[in-house]
Order: structure tokens, then C-alpha cells, then sequence
């Protein structure tokens, strides 16, 4: 019986062995079309949620990958277009990485996004990202600033969860010191 292939879903399993290479090798966890965030380790997320050249490159490199842009290497080439589209890519997957080391630390209940995939986040990004980025994380319930944060309307609750960031940055930095 002849076996039916399908293209697409082989283009993207090469498309995601290209964009988790140098993750599989750098972080020595296993990446693949089904990863979620949480299935990444908060080593790997602090160190990415960082946001500094390092960790930059890495998320560069699987936005560029599955969007079949080459390499995170060739990032500095692109032109400015396509520059723009991998940094909105890049700003988006970095907030889904935060809201993901908040949960972690039982500061938030839950954040949009959290039950796809990796791959889903980028291929998806066109579809997914305005509705995902317009939906506001939960704060838990235990955190201490949780009756601040519920008393405040839905548009100043984005800024309260953001101005956690920099305490965030903080409290992570030690996990990804073997990096």
C-alpha cells in the first residue's frame, strides 16, 4: 500500500529540528514540536527570560528556524522588515517566558498562552499573538499584592503585572547561573 507524506508536517518537523539544534546543545534538555513552557526548565527559562544578547540569540534562532528565515546568526543581515517581524516574535515569546517564571514562583494563576506549544507561539504568532497580548495574566491569589492588583480595572492591571519584571529579573538571575 502506498504511504501518503505529508509535506507540510515533514517541512515542519525539519523547520523545529533546526530551531531547537542549538537549544538541544546548549541547555542539554530535549526540545520538540510538543514543548510548552512548562515543560522547559526554570534554568532555561531564566536564563532566557533575561532578555540579554545570549539568551536573545537563542529565541532569535527558533523564531528564524520555524519561520524558515535561516539561522539566529544571520540575524544582524536581515532587512529591516524582516527584523522587525522576528523582534515582535521575540518581544512576545520573552513576555509568555516571564509570565512563565512568575507561575513558577506561584506569583501568577495562570497567563495566556500557557497551554501551547512553543512551535504554536511562533508558527502562530499572526493568529494567536494580538488576541494572546490583549489577554492579561492572572496574579495569584497568595501573592501578597493580590487585593491591590484585583481592586484595579482590567487596563492597569497589565502595568501592575509588568512593574513585577524587575523583582522578577531578580529573583531568577541565580537559576541560570550555569548557564
Amino acid at each position: 500500500m502506498p504511504q501518503i507524506i505529508d509535506f507540510e508536517k515533514s517541512r515542519l518537523l525539519l523547520a523545529v529540528k533546526r530551531g531547537f539544534r542549538n537549544w538541544t546543545s546548549r541547555f542539554h534538555e530535549h526540545f520538540d514540536l510538543e514543548t510548552r513552557l512548562g515543560d522547559v526548565s526554570l534554568r532555561v527559562l531564566s536564563f532566557l527570560a533575561q532578555g540579554k544578547d545570549r539568551g536573545t540569540f537563542y529565541l532569535y534562532d527558533l523564531i528564524m528556524s520555524l519561520k524558515n528565515f535561516g539561522s539566529g546568526f544571520e540575524f544582524n543581515e536581515m532587512d529591516p522588515t524582516k527584523k522587525m517581524l522576528i523582534i515582535d516574535h521575540y518581544l512576545f515569546l520573552l513576555d509568555r517566558i516571564r509570565f512563565e517564571c512568575m507561575k513558577r514562583l506561584s506569583w501568577l494563576e495562570s497567563y495566556p498562552g500557557q497551554d501551547l506549544t512553543l512551535v504554536e507561539l511562533v508558527v502562530g504568532f499572526e493568529k494567536l499573538g494580538l488576541s494572546l497580548q490583549a489577554k492579561i495574566p492572572q496574579l495569584s491569589e497568595e501573592h501578597p499584592a493580590y487585593g491591590e492588583f484585583s481592586a484595579l480595572i482590567p487596563y492597569d492591571r497589565e502595568s501592575f503585572i509588568r512593574k513585577m519584571i524587575p523583582d522578577l529579573m531578580k529573583k531568577i538571575k541565580g537559576y541560570s547561573d550555569s548557564l
